[in-house]
């Protein structure tokens, strides 16, 4: 007879976090909302004095060149993306009406999920959608606009050879609404789509191969028949390509406000839990149906950066499981990079100063570069 002896099977080895190389530094006092890459240009975008910019520099932070994207009228520059040609698009909210500088908002900031990456104010002078495109191998922007019936703020964008998508959030009488429109080629818009009446925002979309689209944000009210869960739920919304909404997955932690605030093609998203005063980032690599097929929630503050199916960054204010590391003294940026089936398969952070985390980006000429804050400067990193 045969008997099998159990062995001892030997704890996984704990993965060591490696060190974000520092490539380059930028002396920047403007709002950089975020950035994109193209060729091998880094595009900044934000806002400067109640005007838009887009400021393209090389990897060793050279200015290449500067532009104003609206000089005459006040606008805010919040999104961006670059198409397979190389052409620039850049999406944000500007006023047609008004050739002065904007004033001071008088309304309370247009955040009601606290959504972490929403700026801290709402001009109400932003009734109409902007659109920039700034065609490959020229400095030159081209405004296409949609005049809106209320403040709108664009948070999201995505493109294919078919089409533009943006969704944000517009004012309501209630509060806001989510915000949904899409624009060809041409820059011709649609009629847009409002999800919500009173609390409801949307943050990032991607579009499908039919036509479809998947938008996410979060919403404290009910939607598509499916009432709140927590005091504030992420939302996955499917809208179809007649431009209606055909499904809404609500998340499902009572008492606790929850959003999504990215969400890469793959269907990688990534958002924040809080519960009393304990905040966590959460990352769920989703099905094309909306299931889960993994997740994590990780100690952490502030927004979290989805790409692809494999990576996400976010702050981290404590020690994870999987990794070598001690807890950090103070909440650090950690990129983390995930196999297939949802396991931890590599891990990079950084020791400089970091206050804010700007964005995380691919392309074949750069490689992975994410890019953070200091109170004076943009720090660009690639992986070690």
């Amino acid at each position: 007879m045969l008997v099998a002896t159990p062995t001892a099977s030997a704890a996984p080895k704990k993965i060591e976090v490696k060190a974000l190389k520092l490539v380059a530094m930028i002396s920047s006092k403007d709002d950089v909302a975020g950035f994109v890459l193209s060729a091998r240009s880094i595009i900044l975008f934000g806002t400067a004095m109640n005007r838009s910019f887009v400021r393209a520099v090389d990897l060793n932070a050279q200015e290449l060149w500067r532009i104003a994207l609206e000089p005459n009228s006040p606008s805010i520059a919040t999104t961006g993306a670059v198409d397979s040609a190389g052409n620039i698009w850049i999406a944000g909210s500007t006023s047609l009406l008004r050739s002065t500088i904007a004033p001071t908002p008088t309304s309370s900031p247009l955040n009601p999920d606290g959504v972490v990456n929403i700026p801290n104010s709402f001009n109400p002078a932003l009734d109409a959608v902007a659109l920039w495109k700034i065609p490959v191998g020229t400095t030159t922007a081209i405004l296409y606009s949609a005049v809106q019936s209320a403040p709108v703020l664009i948070t999201g964008i995505a493109l294919d050879k078919n089409g533009i998508s943006l969704v944000g959030l517009t004012q309501s009488i209630k509060g806001s609404s989510g915000f949904v429109i899409n624009a060809n080629t041409a820059g011709e818009f649609s009629k847009p789509l409002l999800i919500g009446t009173s609390s409801t925002t949307l943050d990032a979309v991607v579009r499908h191969d039919d036509a479809t689209l998947t938008v996410v944000g979060a919403s404290g009210e009910s939607l598509g028949g499916k009432k709140t869960v927590g005091t504030v739920d992420g939302v996955i919304i499917k809208i179809s390509k007649s431009n209606t909404v055909q499904s809404v997955v609500r998340s499902s932690a009572p008492k606790a406000q929850r959003n999504w605030s990215s969400a890469s093609p793959k269907l990688l998203l990534g958002g924040d839990v809080i519960t009393g005063a304990k905040i966590e980032s959460a990352v769920t690599k989703f099905s094309s149906s909306y299931a889960p097929l993994w997740t994590y929630r990780f100690s952490s503050t502030g927004p979290v950066f989805t790409l692809g199916s494999t990576y996400a960054l976010f702050f981290s204010t404590a020690a994870i499981t999987q990794l070598s590391n001690k807890a950090p003294q103070k909440p650090a940026p950690i990129l983390l990079a995930f196999d297939a089936k949802g396991l931890i398969t590599k891990a990079f952070s950084t020791s400089v100063e970091v206050r804010n985390i700007i964005g995380l980006s691919t392309n074949k000429e750069l490689g992975i570069i994410c890019m953070t804050s200091s109170p004076d400067s943009l720090s660009i990193f690639v992986l070690g």
